[in-house]
């Protein structure tokens, strides 16, 4: 087999991801790859040097992995993603990209599949969703619902303020936690105002230890 490009490889790994997610590479100062999708384009170009502020610049900066959203200020487009530093003999070389479309301005709602139409919920109401049996369950104090989108697209267009992502098959909404409790075997039990109670797990302790400041 033909030796592969960097640039080939990461336009093929591309392919795997859907049409709504944009990839990045930056070294510390500049970007060397950029695959925009179809639906949002930040207009890099290889070269463009790492503007201040950007998820970028940010995962640069602290050497962690960010998540959250962007206004249009830099871009002139407003975007959720993920940056993920990477090192090389333990010396920061710089990191990995997924940029997802940012939500409509001005929409507040998740509208679940009902049995005969569909319910929009109010991201206040929401306590927290949860993936089972190969479906996304988001849920309320008074209602249940099913909703199309997986729960990685979720962790990237919820508002950060609201929803953190403590599981696998978890996010939280952090406004209905009452109480945090640790555990042998999930890091920590995050009691709900609903009595419910889920699991903070391993991979994501200290990203959420981080966020709500304990």
């Amino acid at each position: 087999m033909q030796r592969l490009t960097t640039s080939s490889l990461l336009d093929v790994i591309g392919e795997l991801f859907s049409d709504e997610v944009s990839i990045a590479v930056t070294s510390t100062t500049e970007y060397i790859y950029y695959r925009p999708s179809l639906r949002v384009d930040l207009k890099i170009r290889p070269g463009d040097p790492i503007k201040e502020g950007t998820l970028a610049d940010k995962a640069i900066v602290s050497e962690q992995k960010v998540s959250e959203f962007i206004d249009r200020q830099i871009y002139g487009v407003p975007y959720h993603g993920m940056a993920v530093p990477f090192h090389y003999n333990n010396e920061l070389e710089g990191c990995v990209m997924a940029i997802y479309p940012a939500l409509t301005e001005g929409k507040s709602v998740i509208t679940v599949k009902t049995s005969d139409g569909w319910k929009p919920l109010s991201f206040h109401d929401v306590l927290y969703l949860e993936v089972k049996e190969r479906k996304t369950w988001v849920v309320t104090k008074q209602f249940t619902g099913i909703h199309r989108k997986a729960l990685q697209e979720f962790e990237y267009t919820l508002p950060r303020e609201y929803f953190i992502r403590c599981h696998r098959s978890f996010i939280v909404n952090v406004n209905h936690i009452t109480h945090i409790y640790p555990d042998t075997h999930s890091t920590f039990l995050l009691a709900m105002d609903n009595g419910d109670q889920l699991p903070v797990s391993q991979s994501y302790s200290s990203y959420f230890r981080k966020l709500l400041g304990f």
